[in-house]
C-alpha cells in the first residue's frame, strides 16, 4: 500500500473527523477485521509471502484497500501472503519481520514506518537469503533491490499545479503548506513535487509562502493544531492550503470552518470523505492513486523473486528512484497518480474503490446527483 497515501481521509467534532477520515477508505478500525500484530502465518498450499504494513492511525488505505488486494493479487499468482499490520509501532514491526524470517518467507514486502527500520528489517532478511521489496515507501539508505510505489513525485505536482491553478487570479496570495512526517521519503518527494510547480511562483511574488509544516507520524490531529498556530500567527490570514493527504486536509478544513474560513485545499488518497469534502467545495482537489495496481505489481514481483527470476522481476520493475542517502538507484515500478476535483469524483467510484453509499450521504446526496454519481 498506496508505498507506497497517504490514507489517505478527511482527518469534539472536529476530532472525529479528524480521526475518522485519513485514508484510503473508511475501514474497519484496528481490531474489527484488522490484522492482528503477532499472528501467526496463515496455513495453506501456496508459496509463502510476509507482508508487513505500517498502521492504520493515519491513513485506513493500508487495511481498508492495500490488505485485501495484495491478498487478492498474490492468491491470483499462486502466492499465499501473511498481511500483518504494526499498528504504528517500531517493535511490533520488527517482531513482525523476525517471525516471518524465521518462519522462512520466500520473499518479504514491506511497507515502513521509517527508513531506519525498513533498513534493518531489509538486512536480517538479506542475511537470510529474503528478497524484500520496499512496497509504497523507500526505506532510504537500505537494500533492498526492489520498490513499487506510486510516481510520488508526480502526486507533488498534481498537489502544486492545483493550487496555482485555484489561485491564479488572486496575485500574492498567502499560502500555508501542511505536509507529512519527515520520516517519510514519500513525503520528502510530495513535496519536492509541489515545489517544482509552486516554488517558482513564491519566487516571483505571484504566491506568498506562510509557511510550510512537516507533521511527525502524519498525526491529523497534530496536523490541524500546527496549521491553527500558523494561521493565528498569521492574523488569521489564509488563501490556499497544500494539505499532503486527505486527512490532513480534513483537520485544515476542520479549523478554516470553526474559523469561518472557505479556501482552497488539496489532498491525497481519494478517500470517501476527501470525496465529500471535494464535492462540497470544501477540498479543492485530491490525487487517487490505484492501490490495486500498486498490490498487482508487488504480487507480479513477488512470484518471479520467489522463483529465483531475478530476469523476470527486472522485466517488471523497468523504472527506477534514487536513493540518495544509500547513493544508489533501486528497481522500481512506479505509477501514474490522477487528480480528482469536482468534475470526476465518479472516476474512483466507477473504478469500485469507494462505494457510492460511502460517498453519497447526509447533504453529500443532492451533489452526488448534480456530479452524476448515482
Amino acid at each position: 500500500m498506496r508505498s507506497k497515501t497517504l490514507a489517505l481521509a478527511a482527518v469534539g467534532a472536529g476530532v472525529a473527523l479528524v480521526l475518522s477520515a485519513c485514508g484510503a477508505n473508511e475501514a474497519p478500525a484496528p481490531g474489527g477485521g484488522g490484522s492482528t500484530p503477532g499472528a501467526s502465518a496463515p496455513s495453506g498450499g501456496g508459496t509463502k509471502i510476509g507482508v508487513i504494513l505500517p498502521e492504520t492511525a493515519s491513513s485506513a488505505r493500508w487495511e481498508g484497500f492495500d490488505k485485501p488486494m495484495i491478498q487478492e493479487a498474490m492468491k491470483a499468482e499462486g502466492l499465499e501472503a501473511d498481511v500483518q499490520n504494526a499498528q504504528g509501532d517500531t517493535a511490533t514491526f520488527t517482531r513482525l519481520a523476525d517471525g516471518m524470517i524465521s518462519r522462512g518467507v520466500k520473499v518479504l514486502v514491506i511497507a515502513s514506518i521509517n527508513s531506519e527500520l525498513g533498513k534493518t528489517v531489509a538486512a536480517k532478511a538479506a542475511n537470510a537469503g529474503i528478497p524484500v521489496i520496499d512496497y509504497d515507501r523507500l526505506n532510504l539508505g537500505g537494500s533492498s533491490k526492489y520498490y513499487v510505489s506510486f510516481d510520488n513525485t508526480k502526486v507533488g505536482e498534481l498537489q502544486g499545479a492545483a493550487m496555482a491553478e485555484a489561485l491564479k487570479s488572486k496575485p500574492g496570495a498567502q499560502v500555508i503548506e501542511i505536509e507529512g512526517a519527515p520520516t517519510d521519503n514519500n513525503a520528502t518527494l510530495f513535496h519536492a513535487g509541489q515545489q517544482k510547480v509552486l516554488k517558482p511562483l513564491y519566487d516571483a511574488g505571484t504566491l506568498k509562502l506562510v509557511k510550510s509544516q512537516p507533521i511527525d507520524n502524519w498525526d491529523n490531529q497534530k496536523g490541524g493544531q500546527q496549521f491553527e498556530q500558523i494561521l493565528t500567527q498569521n492574523g488569521g490570514k489564509v488563501d490556499g492550503v497544500v494539505a499532503a493527504n486527505d486527512g490532513l486536509a480534513g483537520a485544515v478544513i476542520t479549523v478554516l470552518n470553526k474559523n469561518g474560513l472557505k479556501v482552497p485545499v488539496t489532498g491525497q488518497d481519494a478517500t470517501a470523505a476527501g470525496l465529500q469534502a471535494v464535492l462540497r467545495g470544501d477540498q479543492y482537489m485530491t490525487v487517487f492513486k490505484p492501490i490495486k495496481q500498486e498490490a498487482e505489481a508487488a504480487a507480479k514481483l513477488a512470484a518471479a523473486l520467489a522463483k529465483g527470476d531475478t530476469a523476470a522481476a527486472d522485466a517488471i520493475a523497468t523504472q527506477t528512484e534514487k536513493d540518495p542517502t544509500g547513493n544508489r538507484d533501486v528497481k522500481s515500478v512506479l505509477l501514474t497518480p490522477q487528480t480528482i476535483t469536482k468534475a470526476n469524483v465518479k472516476d474512483v467510484i466507477t473504478a469500485g474503490y469507494v462505494k457510492v453509499s460511502e460517498v453519497c450521504t447526509g447533504d453529500v446526496q443532492p451533489l452526488c446527483a448534480q456530479a452524476g454519481i448515482s
